[in-house]
């Protein structure tokens, strides 16, 4: 893990219930920062921030659907009567709904483009007037190299995640004059609880694909949110950062 000192800081972190968003939030706490992190599964979340704090990090939970424009602004408004204001944000919630674009349904593409961009703009704007009272901020949106290169059987996902690349670069150039960066990180093809249910020589096949020689990990992940949430980053906006070992060049 890269060493950053974010002590002071407030993050908000979603999906932070397990996998790419436990372990950014993780990373998060143990750099200093308060973390607030939001899940769906109540009993799940708090069993991850509980582990947190027992690593002696400083985390609370919030139970929210980031897709639902009210539950957001309450739990908006909740966090920031907590901690006072927000100066990180990491858009990590996604789901996937996988099939064929002929077979996909309307629920299926909905519930993706719902909960991965949707959800993304919801939160941001929840909290973005917290940066700019305070000429300070971090955005940093996890999109997927399936964002940029397309995956078979990922039409809504695919589609979900370019948006979310198209809506980093848009709002770089409305907030920078505030001192808020907004970048977004592609995460290649990742160890977690969602990809540990594929078929072995599925994976070995990715595996033997990818130039450094192996799965990448929720650490690589966060030590890229790492470097975006840190001071040292104030000059770097508008970007989009490919961790995947060189998996798609």
């Amino acid at each position: 893990m890269i060493q950053v000192d974010l002590t002071g800081k407030i993050a908000v972190v979603t999906g932070a219930t397990r996998g790419i968003g436990l372990g950014i939030a993780k990373a998060l706490a143990k750099s200093g920062a308060k973390v607030a992190c939001i899940g769906t599964n109540e009993e799940k979340l708090r069993n991850s921030v509980q582990g947190i704090v027992d690593d002696g990090g400083d985390a609370k939970a919030y139970v929210c659907n980031v897709a639902d424009s009210a539950a957001v602004d309450a739990t908006a408004k909740n966090v920031l009567a907590d901690f006072g204001r927000v100066d990180i944000v990491v858009n990590n919630a996604g789901i996937t709904r996988d099939m064929l674009v002929r077979r996909i349904t309307d629920e299926m593409w909905d519930d993706v483009i719902n909960v991965n961009l949707r959800g993304t703009f919801l939160i941001t704007r929840a909290f973005v007037e917290s940066m700019r009272k305070s000429k300070w901020g971090r955005i940093i949106n996890i999109a997927s190299i399936s964002g940029l290169i397309g995956n078979k059987g990922q039409a809504n996902y695919s589609a979900s995640k370019a948006g979310v690349i198209g809506f980093t670069r848009t709002i770089s150039k409305e907030l920078g004059n505030r001192n808020i960066t907004a970048n977004a990180i592609c995460p290649g093809f990742v160890e977690t609880d969602m990809t540990a249910v594929l078929e072995p020589i599925y994976v070995q096949g990715i595996k033997d694909r990818i130039p450094v020689g192996r799965i990448g990990s929720p650490d690589d992940i966060a030590n890229a949110v790492l470097f975006f949430a840190s001071p040292d980053s104030s000059y770097v906006t508008g970007q989009i950062l490919t961790v995947d070992g060189g998996l798609i060049y």
